[in-house]
């Protein structure tokens, strides 16, 4: 047992000391150790104040090291041995048969301490620290003595204490909190130090209790030497030579030039990243030799089209001609579009936006009718315009109705003959009336007389298409006021002529 708690204690600190930075201390002292115990004993109060602690020692290796080379806080960790336990003594009224019982728990640990420490100052430092420790049981005696008044009655010794988790065993490892405080100059250091235990470290047989350790004492320690910087030798799984952090290839054997991978054609480029792998070539060719039948500068292999010459840009292939419009897309200010050499690619322009190209617009800086090659309309006549108004303004409807007079219809009759002459012109009707009566119905009323113009010119043969027809209520008076002559001059009719 003892040795597998050694080889534990070594497995749990060695890798503390493959840091870089290293000091190793060999460290002792003395302390008080005492057992804190609580049970469901009747009468425990009582009892309670013959226990007393046990004088003991302590010693063994701490380690000291910084978290960076100018860090104030240190990780220590050590392996130390460790006397703990304690005594019982209780003298009975000398009028009784038994006067004295006497009795000895002492249990031996390796601990393992591991500190977070803070150093002050300067020569002389101020320490401060602490953390969790493991204990693992090494060895240990228990001894009872009962004493009458003619001397000892009964002697008892175990000096191997058996462990477990049973009732009477002792459990093989125990862990608890470490805190410590002292100075340190130079190589020297002298702590005080103190722990106590979290679990219980002992199983009561016939009763039911807890046992735990606390320690008291002060430590004296020296450095060994001065602190060593340990270099550990980086992993090469290959063998190349590289180490594997600086390896992209860290399980095939490479050359230091190809970053550790291999190469099998020796041209520096790995073959991992070598198209060619069995053929030397170059950086720009990806590991490939280079091939050009069409000389035109890239190779045969990247080629798209290795018999006609053409640019890196388009992969080998000449300069594409996206439209086919005989302009390469180069050339092309409209690579989309079909146009002609001559406009750089781009179609024939329209500069005025009539639909109608400039080489075949007569009229190209003035929007116009493809029917007139490109000119707009000429303007409609002034007696033609008259002839409209006259008839418009003898248009008559039954009052509040949209049904038309019959003295209106030979005017009507005279404007369908107008459009019939003229087929290019078109033909806007508005409805008005006055503001008598509520706006919703003269609105619905100038809308049905526009309407019912329009109807009418249909029936006489215009194209509905030419006639646009709308009310405007009262919404735009050609007089104001609210007098008869006023009203009867804003209820009307207009038609307004249009190309």
């Amino acid at each position: 047992m003892r040795k597998t708690i050694l080889a534990l204690c070594v497995l749990c600190t060695a890798p503390f000391f493959s840091q870089a930075q290293l000091r190793v201390a060999i460290t002792g002292g003395a302390h008080l150790s005492t057992v804190i115990e609580t049970n469901n004993l009747t009468g425990w109060d009582t009892i309670s104040p013959n226990y007393s602690g046990r004088l003991g020692f302590h010693g063994g290796f701490s380690a000291d090291i910084p978290f960076s080379p100018t860090s104030k806080l240190f990780f220590q960790p050590g392996v130390i041995y460790y006397n703990k336990g304690r005594k019982f003594d209780q003298v009975s009224d000398t009028t009784q048969t038994i006067i004295r019982r006497k009795s000895e728990q002492f249990v031996n640990y390796v601990d393992i301490p591991l500190n977070l420490v803070l150093k002050f100052g300067s020569k002389t430092k101020i320490i401060i620290g602490g953390g969790p420790y493991v204990s693992f049981f090494f060895s240990g005696k228990e001894t009872g003595q009962t004493y009458t008044r003619t001397g000892i009655a009964s002697s008892t010794e175990n000096a191997d204490l058996p462990v477990g988790k049973m009732p009477g065993q002792y459990q093989v490892v125990n862990y608890g909190v470490h805190g410590l405080i002292g100075l340190e100059s130079g190589r020297f250091f002298i702590t005080g130090n103190y722990s106590r235990g979290l679990n219980d470290f002992y199983n009561a047989v016939d009763y039911t209790g807890t046992f735990k350790h606390q320690v008291i004492g002060g430590s004296v320690g020296i450095y060994l030497g001065k602190s060593v910087e340990i270099i550990k030798k980086p992993k090469d799984k290959d063998k190349d030579g590289i180490p594997d952090t600086e390896d992209e290839c860290p399980d095939q054997a490479g050359p230091a030039v190809t970053h550790g991978c291999p190469d099998k054609d020796a041209d520096g480029i790995a073959d991992k990243n070598d198209q060619c792998p069995d053929q030397p070539g170059t950086v720009a060719n990806h590991g490939c030799p280079v091939v050009d039948t069409d000389k035109d500068g890239v190779n045969d292999k990247d080629d798209k089209c290795p018999t006609v010459p053409g640019l890196p840009k388009y992969k080998g292939c000449p300069p594409p001609d996206t439209d086919g419009d005989g302009v390469n897309d180069e050339e092309d200010k409209c690579p989309a579009l079909a146009g002609i050499a001559k406009y750089q690619g781009c179609p024939v322009p329209d500069t005025d936006g009539d639909g109608v190209n400039d080489e075949m617009d007569k009229c190209p800086a003035v929007a116009g009718l493809k029917e007139r090659n490109g000119c707009p309309p000429e303007e409609i006549k002034q007696e033609i315009i008259e002839k409209v108004n006259y008839a418009a303004r003898r248009i008559q409807f039954q009052s509040g109705k949209s049904i038309l007079l019959p003295s209106s219809l030979k005017e009507l009759d005279a404007v369908a003959v107008l459009l019939k002459e003229h087929t290019d012109l078109l033909l806007d009707i508005e409805g008005h009336t006055s503001a008598d009566g509520s706006a919703a119905f003269n609105q619905k009323l100038s809308e049905d007389r526009a309407a019912a113009v329009k109807k009418y010119l249909v029936l006489k043969g215009i194209n509905e298409n030419r006639l646009s027809a709308k009310g405007y209520g009262p919404s735009q008076p050609l007089v104001p006021g609210t007098s008869s002559a006023a009203r009867a001059q804003n209820r009307r009719v207009e038609m307004k002529l249009r190309n």
